[in-house]
C-alpha cells in the first residue's frame, strides 16, 4: 500500500490537474453516489489533499470527495473526454474543460459534508498527518509518552494510523534505523535523548522521501518518482537483507513484525 509521501505527491498532481477549474461532469460507478453526478456538474475543485492514506477532494458546494486507495485503487490523469487504457474498473470520474482525474478499481468511496468530516468513522480516528507542516517534534514526543501509545512496541505504535496517520512499512523500517532504535523498544522505556531522535526522525524521514519524490526499490527505481539528486531519497535497510549496513557495515536482517516485514541493523540499533 502507498505510503504517506507517495498518497501525497499523488494528490499534488490531481490538486495540479483540476483544483481551480469547475468540472464538466462528474460520474461514480456507486448507485449510492450516482446523484452526485448532477450536484457536482458546475462546481469549482477547491482543494485535493490526502490526511494519511486517505484522499479528500473538496467542492465549492459544501461537499468533499473521501476515497480511499487501499492495496488495489489508482487515480489517473488524462486529458478531457479520454479514459485510460487499462484492464481496471473505473470508479469515479471527475472532468473539467481540460483535464480528467479517474479513480480506478477502489472500493472505499464516499461522499461527504465537508463541515461533517469530523465524524467520518476512519478519519475520526486517525492520529495528525505525519507530512502536516504544523506537526513538530514537541508534539510528536508528547504523543509517545501519551498513555494510549507509551506502553507498545515501536514495531507495531508505528504502523497505527491513530498514532502518526501516514506511516507504513517502508518508513518505519527507515525511521526506526534512523533513530537507532530496535522495534523491540517501548516509547517510556527510551532514554530522553532516544525519545527526541525517535520524534525527530518521525518528521525527518517521510518529508525527505516526500520532498525529493525518491523512492528505491530492490529491482531498482522507479522513474516516476525519482529525482536525480545526490540528497535524493534512498532505502538504506528496507528491503536490503544480507547487504551491509551504510553505517557499520553489518549484515541488515529482516524480520517479522506485526506480520509486516521489518529491516534493521542489529548493531546500529540499540
Amino acid at each position: 500500500m502507498p505510503e504517506g509521501p507517495e498518497i501525497r505527491r499523488a494528490a499534488d498532481r490531481l490538486a495540479e490537474a483540476v483544483v481551480g477549474e469547475r468540472l464538466v461532469s462528474a460520474w461514480f460507478a456507486f448507485p449510492g453516489l450516482k446523484r452526485f453526478g448532477k450536484r457536482l456538474a458546475g462546481c469549482v475543485v477547491e482543494s485535493i489533499a490526502p490526511h494519511g492514506k486517505a484522499l479528500l477532494t473538496r467542492f465549492d458546494n459544501g461537499w468533499t470527495l473521501y476515497s480511499h486507495n487501499q492495496l488495489y485503487g489508482v487515480w489517473r490523469i488524462t486529458d478531457a473526454g479520454q479514459r485510460s487504457d487499462t484492464g481496471r474498473s473505473l470508479r469515479v470520474a471527475l472532468e473539467t474543460e481540460r483535464k480528467a482525474i479517474l479513480l480506478y478499481s477502489a472500493s472505499d468511496v464516499a461522499m461527504w459534508r465537508t463541515d461533517e468530516l469530523h465524524a467520518h468513522p476512519f478519519l475520526s480516528r486517525l492520529g495528525p498527518d505525519v507530512l502536516d507542516s504544523t506537526l513538530d517534534e514537541a508534539a510528536v514526543a508528547a504523543r509517545l509518552l501519551d498513555p494510549r501509545f507509551a506502553g507498545r512496541s515501536l514495531g507495531g505504535l508505528l504502523l497505527d494510523q491513530r498514532f502518526l496517520a501516514g506511516m507504513g512499512n517502508y518508513l518505519r523500517s527507515e525511521v526506526l534505523f534512523a533513530a537507532r532504535l530496535l522495534p523491540q523498544r517501548r516509547p517510556r522505556d527510551l532514554q530522553a535523548s532516544e525519545l527526541a531522535a525517535l520524534a525527530r526522525e518521525l518528521l525527518s524521514v517521510p518529508r525527505h522521501s516526500y520532498a525529493t519524490r525518491g523512492i528505491e526499490h530492490a529491482g531498482g527505481m522507479r522513474a516516476d518518482y525519482l529525482t536525480d539528486t545526490p540528497d535524493a531519497f534512498r532505502f538504506l535497510v528496507f528491503d536490503r537483507e544480507g547487504e551491509p549496513c551504510p553505517a557499520c557495515g553489518t549484515q541488515i536482517q529482516r524480520q517479522q513484525n506485526g506480520s509486516r516485514r521489518l529491516y534493521l541493523c542489529p548493531r546500529c540499533q540499540r
